[in-house]
Order: C-alpha cells, then sequence, then structure tokens
C-alpha cells in the first residue's frame, strides 16, 4: 500500500517529504474524477497565530467523488498525530473540494513538529503534514489582502462570545434522543467588506451564507435547514437536527461572506465554522 504525502493546490498535487522542509519537482497525479467509488485526500492549507502564544493549524479535503458521501470513522484509517492532538477531523466527507474544514492549536513551544493527518480509503493511506513553516502562514482573521475583509462572526448565544475563521467557536454541549429534532440557532454578522471582483457586482448587500453538516457521529443526521442566510449587518437562523442513531456526535455550520466561494473558501478568505457537540441516546 502506498503512502503518499499530499499537498493539494488548485489542480496539481506536490509531494512532500516527511521532514516537510521541501516540495518535491515531480507531480503526483489524481487519480480521477467520478460520482462514487473515488479517494478524499487530507489538505495543510496553513497556520495562523493566536493572541496568547498558540497557533491554529487547519486542514480541509478533497473528495474526488461527485456525489457519494464518505464515512471515514476515528481510528487507523482517520487519524492525527501526534495522538494527544487527534479527534476534531471530520469522519463524513461531502463531494469536491472544501476549505478549511477544522483547526488544531497547538501550543507555543510547537516549533519545526509536525501535526499530520492520516486517512485510509480506496485502498490508499494518504497522509498530509500541518507545520508552523513561514512561508504558510496566513492571516485568518485580520483581513484580506487589498480589501480589509475579515471572516463573518459566529454565535451561538446572542449575547454570548463570538468566534471568527477556521477555528470559530464551539457550542456547549447539547442532549437530545434518536428520531427527536434538536433545535439549534446560530446568530451571524459580517463586516460587509468584499474583494475587488465581488464590490464589482454589488457584493456588500450579499447576505452571509449558512450551511450545516455532519462533522463526526456513527449515524445519520437529519437537517430541517441545511442551508440559510442571514442580513450582513447581523441576524439568527434556527435548524433542526434529527439523528438516527444514539452516540457522540460534532456537527458544523459554516458562515460565507460575500468573497466568491460561497461553497467554502477560497485564498483563505472569509468563512467562520461554528461546532456543536451533540450526546444522541434512545
Amino acid at each position: 500500500m502506498r503512502n503518499l504525502r499530499l499537498i493539494i493546490i488548485g489542480i496539481a498535487v506536490a509531494m512532500m517529504m516527511p521532514g516537510g522542509a521541501s516540495l518535491e519537482a515531480r507531480q503526483v497525479p489524481l487519480d480521477p474524477v467520478g460520482s462514487s467509488g473515488r479517494t478524499v485526500t487530507p489538505v495543510f492549507e496553513g497556520w495562523y497565530r493566536n493572541s496568547d502564544g498558540t497557533y491554529n493549524i487547519y486542514f480541509g479535503y478533497y473528495s474526488r467523488n461527485t456525489e457519494q458521501v464518505l464515512e471515514i470513522p476515528m481510528g487507523p484509517d482517520n487519524m492525527m498525530e501526534p495522538a494527544h492532538l487527534d479527534g476534531w477531523q471530520p469522519t463524513q466527507f461531502q463531494p469536491r473540494r472544501h476549505w478549511g474544514v477544522f483547526a488544531v492549536t497547538v501550543p507555543a513551544d510547537f516549533g519545526d513538529q509536525q501535526l499530520v493527518w492520516t486517512l485510509k480509503n480506496g485502498g490508499q493511506t494518504f497522509s498530509i503534514p500541518g507545520h508552523l513553516m513561514a512561508e504558510w502562514e496566513i492571516d485568518a482573521l485580520g483581513g484580506e489582502a487589498g480589501s480589509g475583509n475579515t471572516p463573518p462572526v459566529l454565535k451561538f448565544d446572542m449575547a454570548g462570545p463570538e468566534g471568527r475563521g477556521p477555528l470559530g467557536i464551539t457550542a456547549a454541549p447539547l442532549r437530545t434522543s434518536v428520531g427527536k429534532p434538536l433545535t439549534i440557532t446560530v446568530w451571524a454578522s459580517d463586516d460587509g467588506r468584499t474583494s475587488g471582483s465581488v464590490a464589482r457586482t454589488g457584493g456588500e448587500n450579499v447576505p452571509v451564507a449558512l450551511a450545516w453538516f455532519k462533522h463526526q457521529g456513527p449515524g445519520d443526521v437529519t437537517f430541517s435547514e441545511p442551508t440559510a442566510e442571514v442580513p450582513v449587518t447581523g441576524g439568527s437562523a434556527t435548524t433542526t437536527a434529527t439523528f438516527s442513531e444514539p452516540g457522540e456526535y460534532v456537527l458544523r455550520v459554516r458562515a460565507n461572506d460575500a468573497s466568491g466561494v460561497r461553497g467554502g473558501g477560497h485564498a483563505q478568505c472569509c468563512w467562520t465554522n461554528g461546532f456543536v457537540r451533540v450526546t444522541v441516546t434512545y
């Protein structure tokens, strides 16, 4: 079984050696895209600083399936190393490319260590190292270059704490039972700034787009309102989540502003993640 260390940028994939210090010139071809039966690959997308001196290393993924949703439970087929940083990666993989799906906070003394995400699927093993190399640093919160556009703000309580960017915000844990709809409300707003290309099309009036996903969990999750929009000046949206099986789940809500790709971010700007842990019983 091949062990491929991949970085996907656009349509190219460059191979990174375990030391993480350089990229080899040779290119690894992508598997062909298809409706189902294709592979999904982890993607390291960059890192940014926190005010307390720690860092956030964040990842996305690329599924070559255009229709099939893959489930890869946490364990030997879906893990982060070192082991004490394992546990926040998705176990459900939607079709096509998804940016900035989650971030992991590493300590201030992380130095030249690597945070490696491994996915095994389609008979292959894909591992991508996240790191703090200077050329991969981005300003996820401070504003998009040239426009000052910043990520939307997300809150799970109108008067509560807020989050921005890939790390986003995590709500207080919730509980429900199988088949019983769980009501979740999220508040969102944005600075109204846009990149130049969006501004020419009146992007400053585009609402914040919300999309809900199952991030982790053993069963199916059905959202009454899987997508919603709120005014750029601020507003709330409510959905219900219904679970097919008992267990521990994590739900993710993604908020996108007007900066272009409504499907999940581009060029490191501008979207925010919100996460909700849910315990489901019979």
